[in-house]
This record gives structure tokens, sequence and C-alpha cells, in this order.
């Protein structure tokens, strides 16, 4: 028997565009919640342009907008914001990522929205959040990223820091945007509670992943610093090179684990030394272990290190590049190279779908739409006669 996905019936609408709203949304809809993506009528979200295009658009807009039905609305015509005052009313979740102030300079702010519908949940993601000092900031993920710490300790110690080669940034966000929304509708739904904005700051969501550096800075002024591939304060766990050019990475920091492994490299002297039993035994000696870990991977290939580290149950996996990846039969396995087919019949690979729910998994039901698919359908259901959206659309509305 079929299941209902676990979001049927909540209606979303997303005021935002890019990343970190647009990747909360799509978090939604591919859990069955109906999202509509308001677009400008000319051009639409910028992201439809970005990085390789096919035929025009963006591949990253098929997998970014997938489940959305995009409606283009001008969000500064008095009449575009009634149609989303009007949308407001039926809406459960909405989602922007707009500098703050601006939906207030458009009437569409918190204050407005939750006035037509109390019960609404709106979830706000920003550069620096809707209060303090720098709240009026432009700020996009990259800043957030460096702001909230992440980027001064990416990179090797004699080098500039570096960034992560996706935007993480604003992807950490969109997931924090996730759990608020989620939590509050459990709130309203459950607990009875009422409608609230769920705040989001980019810097502040990086800063939420960065473990002990507070506490060990505001105890013992300790600043960490950049350490290439090394995990500070935890040994071993570091990347090696392979006599066949390639890399592996090793974990081997848990206690028993590093004595499988010192035996796996043939360093039982290590394995039995009592000083190295534990991690603050070796975190002294990280150099001495990691120069035994690597004298061994650089004598055999990638194949054989990680064929002798799987038999010693040794943490070990070769870096992936995304050619590893699309090849890879785990990945396969579990579903996360899905097929989908494009307007013109061309196949295409998209990532599938996390997490796994067992009962009321995520689907992906249709790839990211033509600009203003589904305007008529909505503004229909809205009460918008065709001659009024005509009208609308040669005012430039929609």
């Amino acid at each position: 028997m079929k299941t209902h996905p676990p979001l049927e019936g909540v209606r979303v609408l997303e005021l935002g565009t890019l990343i970190a709203g647009p990747f909360a949304s799509r978090i939604l809809a591919e859990f069955g919640a109906e999202v509509i993506k308001i677009e400008a009528p000319y051009g639409g979200d910028p992201l439809r342009t970005w990085r390789l295009l096919y035929n025009g658009t963006s591949l990253w807009w098929y997998v970014q907008a997938r489940n959305k039905k995009s409606v283009t609305v001008d969000l500064k015509s008095e009449k575009g914001q009634e149609i989303v005052r009007r949308l407001v009313k039926e809406t459960d979740i909405v989602i922007e990522n707009f500098r703050p102030g601006t939906l207030e300079k458009w009437n569409l702010g918190w204050e407005t929205l939750s006035a037509i519908n109390p019960n609404l949940i709106m979830v706000r993601v920003s550069g620096y959040g809707q209060t303090g000092p720098y709240r009026n900031r432009p700020g996009f993920g990259s800043i957030g990223e460096a702001m909230g710490g992440l980027r001064y300790i990416t990179g090797y110690p004699d080098r500039p820091p570096v960034r992560v080669g996706i935007s993480i940034g604003d992807s950490i966000a969109a997931l924090y945007g996730v759990i608020g929304a989620l939590m509050a509708l459990y709130h309203l739904r459950v607990n009875k509670g009422k409608g609230q904005y769920v705040d989001v700051a980019l810097y502040e969501a990086v800063f939420s992943l960065m473990e002990s550096m507070l506490p060990e800075y505001s105890l013992f002024g300790h600043v960490r610093e950049r350490t290439g591939s090394v995990l500070p304060g935890i040994t071993p766990s570091n990347t090696y090179r392979t006599r066949d050019g390639q890399y592996v990475v090793i974990g081997g920091n848990a206690d028993s684990i590093f004595k499988r492994l010192m035996r796996a490299i043939g360093r039982d002297d290590l394995a039995d030394d009592p000083t190295l039993s534990t991690n603050s035994g070796r975190v002294p000696r990280a150099e001495e272990i990691d120069a035994a870990i690597a004298a061994w991977t650089e004598a055999r290939d990638l194949d054989e290190v990680l064929e002798v580290l799987e038999e010693a149950e040794v943490p070990a996996g070769k870096i992936y590049s995304i050619a590893d990846i699309a090849q890879d039969p785990h990945y396969q396995a579990r579903g996360m190279l899905e097929e989908a087919t494009l307007d013109d019949g061309r196949k295409l690979m998209i990532p599938g779908i996390v997490p796994k729910l067992s009962l009321t998994p995520g689907e992906t039901r249709w790839l990211g739409p033509k600009l203003g698919a589904h305007t008529a359908e909505v503004l229909t259901r809205l009460g918008y006669s065709p001659e009024e959206q005509r009208r609308l659309k040669e005012e430039g509305v929609i």
C-alpha cells in the first residue's frame, strides 16, 4: 500500500533566490510539501543560469527547484504584493532570504503576513540575522563562513585561508531553516501553540559547528589555527599518499582502532607502547605516528591499502571525485544516483534524497520547472479569472 509523503498537505511559499532559502524549501518539497516558488516575471531566479547550462538552463536549477511550482510575481508592485498576501492565507510556511527590511518595504513583512494568517511560520534566512548592529549589511554564505570561524581554520598554516569548494555556509543555514520550520510546525500543531518566525543567520549557522573552539579560547586563550589535513588534538586522523599517486583518509584515533592500525602496518612496537594507548598520549607524538603510517601507504597502491585496512577494521577511504561517485556501487545501491529525463529526452543523473525514511521516503516528482510554469494554476486557485490574469500579465505583474 502506497504511503502518503510525510509533509503532504503542508503548503510552503518561497520568497527568495539562489541558495539558502531555496535549498531549505527544496528539502520540504522532496518530502511532499507543496512549494510555490515566487520568481520575478523576467529572468526569474539567477540560479537558472549559474554554472554549466544545458539548452540555456542551469543543471543545478533542475535539482535545486525539483518538485517546486514556479509562479511569476513582481513583488515590487502593489498588485503583486496582493497576490502574495492572498497566498499567505492558505500557506503554512513562508521561506525568505532577502536582506532584513526588504519584505517590510514591500508590505510583506512578518507583522503584516502573520496578521493575515496567525498560524503562519516564517523562516527568515539572512547574513547576520533580523536583529543586531550588522543586520542591514549584505551577507552571502561566503561571508558567513568567514565570520563564523570556518575559513580561519581551513587550509594549511603557511598559506592563506581557503574555502570549501561548495556553498557550505548557505547549505548549513538552509538545514537550520528546515529544522526550525519543522520544530515550529510541531509546536503549532501538536502542542497547540501559535505561529512564529524562525531567524537564521548565516554566520551563526556556521559558528554552531565550531565544536570546542569557544570554550577552549574562553578558558585557555587557545586559538585554533589551520592544520591542513590533520584534525587537531585527535591522532591519528589524516590524509596519506599512496604509491600510485592517490590519497587515502585514515581515521585511527579510537584507542582500540589505533592498536589494530599499527599491527596492520607492521608497527607492533607502537601498538604495544603504553604511552600511546590513549589519545592524550598520542597527540604529542602525532608527527612520529603520521610518519609511520605514511611510510607504509607510500610503499603500496591504494587498492592494497584499502584491502588491508578493511580486513583490520580500520576506517579508511579513497578521496572521491564526482566521477568516482557516479560509478560507485554503494551510491547506486542506496539510491543516491537518480536518473531523470529532460524535456528533449536526454537522461540526467541527479543526487538522491537525504535522509532515508523507512516508511515515507522523499522522491523526485519533477525537475526544476520552466519560469512561470504554474502561475495560471495557482492564480486560478486564488480566484483570479482568466481576464484578470491577462491584465496582470500585460501590466508586467506576472
